[in-house]
């Protein structure tokens, strides 16, 4: 690559991802990170700036990376969460935008629930990066947030999220709800995003997804629901009298989620809840408490 100027790297990367059927976009994202982690306003002001040798081998060798398949987040080392930088690698899924909404629906109903309560027990299962633990534990100081994560290495990045972040939350070692369970310990709230993706279907998944995020954080076993039967033998065993339960689920998976939790608490009000591209991706579910 000869070129030397900003916007000559530009149009080199945007052309070399098209040929390798990647987002034309990712190329900005990355000249932003090499040149120092600029904002697209720095960078537009800067365009026909020169690049030295460093920056542009630096460059190409990351747009190279994207172009065989790794992820952005995981070459640029972070990803963008509910306003906040969370650091991502290989151990971890990459949050999506979509979970911000999960995260927004239970601080919502954990105001409107448990507002003048002063310790909210909330658990997160599958916390990865601890994007969601972490969010909710700073958005809201009420929420006494604990997580839980089966593999150690995702708890690390987590650990070092809630460092840099500033947020108090306990980190367990553990299968699902069993540490709580084995505790005697008892939730307010329960918020997961399992892996809920059919293993027949993850075959047919971008090479961008399944040859580089974590597949323990991908499969839901055969159909995809794995996990959540799973919630169901054990949501009763830690929830509170009157508890919220809060799950991101498949495109599709949303109405049989919450037939599961309408037979596990006969009685709780059970919602499904579309996200900003009107998919039926959270399954909220509200127990004990009067609809009234």
């Amino acid at each position: 690559m000869e070129n030397r100027k900003r916007h000559e790297a530009l149009n080199w990367a945007s052309s070399f991802l098209k040929e390798k059927k990647r987002e034309p976009e990712a190329g900005e994202l990355l000249l932003r990170h090499v040149l120092g982690d600029l904002s697209r306003t720095e960078l537009l002001m800067g365009l026909n700036d020169p690049m030295t040798e460093a920056q542009r081998a630096s460059f190409e060798a990351a747009v190279k990376q994207h172009g065989e398949g790794v992820p952005v987040q995981y070459i640029t080392g972070y990803e963008e969460f509910y306003g906040r930088r969370f650091i991502v690698n290989r151990e971890v899924l990459i949050p999506r935008p979509e979970t911000e909404e999960l995260v927004y629906e239970v601080l919502k109903r954990s105001e409107t629930r448990f507002g003048d309560q002063k310790e909210i027990q909330t658990i997160d299962v599958g916390t990865g990066s601890g994007a969601i633990a972490i969010t909710l534990a700073l958005e809201n100081r009420s929420l006494s947030v604990s997580s839980v994560d089966i593999a150690a290495e995702s708890i690390e990045v987590a650990k070092e999220n809630s460092w840099r972040l500033g947020a108090d939350v306990r980190f367990l070692h553990g299968d699902l709800l069993q540490p709580w369970i084995e505790k005697g310990e008892k939730a307010d709230i329960v918020v997961s995003n399992p892996p809920y993706i059919p293993d027949w279907e993850i075959e047919g998944l971008e090479t961008i997804v399944k040859d580089q995020e974590p597949m323990r954080a991908l499969s839901g076993g055969q159909d995809g629901y794995v996990f959540y039967r799973r919630f169901m033998e054990e949501l009763p065993q830690v929830l509170k009298p009157k508890a919220i339960v809060a799950f991101e689920v498949g495109h599709d998976q949303g109405q049989t989620v919450a037939e599961m939790l309408r037979i596990t608490f006969p009685g709780a009000d059970v919602v499904t809840v579309r996200d900003i591209s009107q998919k039926e991706r959270m399954v909220i579910a509200e127990i004990g408490f009067s609809k009234y």
